[in-house]
């Protein structure tokens, strides 16, 4: 291999091996995790899969054709994982529909993969099937533009009110539309583009994230100066009171800061202040103690419902979340408050 192919493969190649371990790290190590996060990892992973057969097919078109299916197979997922991502971090999602719908469409390729497998079914793995992929990948992208549409709106009309979360869904919708147009006009540039396209838009990704926990970060660290008076205080309790009352909005896994601001009517900086000055307590410990007293509600009057099922619904993201959440409030576990 030349010099000059051995650069254009280290650059193809770094974007789909860091995506793999930061896919890992979403699905399993992340702290706080939310389900937002399994749908990133799920399609950083599945772009890697199809990433990674392109690279080494480039460099190799003697590459088995077994993997050439399992990397057109990831592709029918791609689209998915973005969609529930996209509808995730922006409303609730119900969770138990999204997972089994992926399992679904696993299930799905691979029992065509086994019927019709590549390596005998070439020309229709490389005609129809690769169409039917590109056409469904697209599909979802557009449908994933379209629950997002509030966001692109505020891009031309009032881009100082986007919020991080915002800019982050913004980034992952054009990278990975960046990524399947890179694809589909590969046939009038190279095949190595969609490669390419994809390490240059990981690494876009990254400065945009390590960015928004950077001014996160500055925002937990920042003094407020004026401390909030009693009078607005009251007022903001009371607005919060009201909103939990008639719509929970706590028991949403993906309840921001700047989400609950914007159901309040009120500015981030100033709810933040209140929570942080006035009930000295950080955004985190005051939903998990409205989630926790919800969760008390549902042990007491359905013994019926399974403990992690009590925490899903009250909008913790994990058992294990739910389970030292409560037991640091409240001083027990749910079974054994269940059971006193």
């Amino acid at each position: 291999m030349r010099i000059g192919n051995e650069i254009l493969f280290f650059l193809s190649a770094l974007g789909a091996f860091n995506s793999t371990i930061l896919s890992v790290y979403f699905i399993f190590f992340k702290k706080n995790r939310a389900i937002s996060d399994v749908f990133l990892g799920g399609l950083l992973f599945a772009l890697s899969i199809r990433i990674g057969k392109s690279v080494f097919f480039y460099f190799n078109p003697q590459l088995s054709k077994t993997y050439l299916q399992i990397g057109l197979s990831a592709c029918f997922l791609i689209g998915p994982f973005l969609y529930f991502f996209v509808k995730s971090k922006l409303q609730k999602l119900n969770y138990s529909f999204a997972k089994y719908s992926i399992f679904f469409l696993i299930a799905l390729i691979s029992v065509f993969g086994i019927l019709f497998p590549y390596t005998e079914n070439t020309e229709l793995w490389r005609g129809i099937i690769y169409r039917i992929i590109n056409i469904q990948w697209l599909i979802f992208i557009l449908l994933s533009i379209y629950h997002a549409k509030s966001i692109f709106k505020k891009t031309i009309t009032n881009r100082s009110k986007i919020n991080h979360d915002e800019i982050w869904i913004l980034s992952i919708i054009c990278s990975v539309l960046i990524i399947w147009l890179s694809y589909f006009f590969a046939k009038y540039t190279s095949y190595i583009s969609g490669s390419l396209s994809f390490s240059f838009s990981f690494y876009v990704l990254f400065v945009v994230l390590y960015r928004i926990n950077s001014k996160k970060l500055t925002l937990v660290k920042e003094k407020y100066t004026n401390k909030i008076d009693e009078k607005l205080a009251k007022e903001m309790q009371e607005k919060i009171n009201l909103l939990f009352g008639t719509k929970k909005s706590y028991t949403n896994p993906n309840l921001t800061l700047p989400i609950l601001a914007k159901e309040l009517t009120v500015r981030p900086h100033l709810l933040s202040q209140y929570i942080n000055d006035n009930l000295n307590k950080s955004f985190s410990q005051f939903i998990n103690e409205y989630r926790v007293e919800e969760a008390k509600k549902l042990l007491k009057n359905n013994d019926q419902l399974k403990i992690d099922a009590v925490g899903m619904e009250c909008g913790f993201n994990s058992s294990s979340t739910f389970y030292s959440t409560f037991k640091k409030i409240t001083g027990t576990t749910p079974a054994n408050y269940q059971k006193s």
